[in-house]
């Protein structure tokens, strides 16, 4: 027989039960994770480029124009809401000042154009950095060993206006340079793209989580030393407050901290300091961490995918770029 006649040796407060049934977990959950937080990540590629497979990322290719236009229209299908492109480049199309980044014709571009024929309700989101385009594989112009700062900026401006001309909704400017924000918020208003948005990697690490990344948009072995001059320390945490501080008041509209789960401390951080929406990207390292974790056994990739996902909610992330967005509001939905 149990003895309940001292108070306290059996607690009146017993959490397990809002744990017991899934009904009321349901209920008492305090982060929700569905399609209409996620963005699908896309590579694109040339017709006449591999598709793949790309190194450490598993189950993941790179979308011709006509790939690109069927992956938009599975994504709203499955309740996604926005894509975000990023280009494959072979070393032939690359120079010293990234000159394709400015072609209306790129691309990107004709990427852009294609999908909004075929769903125009998609939002698409377009990077604004130089780096696919460089033969030094930097997201700036390099001058005598360095990355400068004002002169990549000025063609950062007009980057984002041939993005937002063909048809991008969001500017996402992820090289870290300083001023840019506030640079392109102005070219693209006096341009007449009032109504466009900038969402700006703010909180952007010098990360060894990029390195698939790097294979998949052709910047493997291209790269000449490292992005630590302008890519923020990992560090640090104050910084990346300072740097949101800036971009809003140079006009972003939302903020991204990269890589995610790494940096959930800066997700949160981000969130509670500003209370404006927060992207997060679960950039390729992440995935491939994922992927090669699932094929040793480790765990099931669909529970541990999802898990990870609501993990940037709870951190308080309000949209999330990941390669498998799509996979994840299929499972969702079912």
């Amino acid at each position: 027989m149990i003895d309940n006649s001292f108070p306290g040796r059996f607690p009146a407060t017993r959490l397990r039960r809002l744990r017991g049934q899934g009904w009321i977990r349901d209920l008492a959950a305090e982060a929700e994770l569905a399609p209409r937080h996620l963005i699908q990540a896309v590579i694109l590629r040339e017709d006449d480029a591999p598709a793949g497979p790309i190194p450490a990322m598993e189950g993941i290719k790179r979308a011709s124009v006509n790939d690109a236009v069927e992956m938009a229209q599975n994504a709203w299908k499955n309740g996604i809401k926005a894509l975000a492109l990023f280009p494959h480049t072979g070393k032939e199309a690359r120079d010293p000042e990234g000159t394709a980044a400015l072609d209306s014709d790129n691309l990107m571009c004709r990427a852009a154009r294609a999908i909004k024929d075929a769903v125009p309700q998609i939002g698409l989101i377009g990077d604004v950095a130089l780096d696919p385009y460089t033969d030094h594989g930097h997201d700036g112009l390099l001058r005598d060993g360095e990355i400068v700062n004002d002169g990549t900026v000025a063609v950062l401006t007009e980057q984002a206006v041939v993005l937002a001309s063909a048809g991008y909704d969001v500017l996402a400017p992820s090289d870290m340079m300083d001023g840019r924000i506030g640079a392109i918020r102005k070219k693209l208003d006096h341009e007449g793209f009032t109504d466009r948005m900038i969402l700006s990697y703010a909180v952007k690490y010098a990360s060894k989580f990029y390195g698939p990344y790097r294979d998949a948009i052709g910047s493997r072995g291209v790269l000449q030393g490292d992005k630590r001059t302008y890519q923020m320390d990992p560090r640090n945490s104050a910084e990346g407050n300072r740097e949101v501080t800036l971009d809003l008041a140079e006009g972003a509209d939302m903020v991204m901290v990269k890589p995610g789960m790494p940096y959930l401390d800066m997700i949160a951080r981000t969130k509670a300091a500003f209370n404006v929406p927060v992207a997060a990207f679960q950039v390729s390292g992440e995935y491939a961490m994922l992927r090669c974790a699932a094929a040793e056994g480790a765990f099931d990739f669909e529970d541990a995918a999802l898990e990870a996902l609501t993990c940037f909610r709870r951190a308080g992330t309000d949209m999330i770029i990941s390669y498998y967005a799509t996979d994840a509001a299929g499972w969702l939905n079912q």
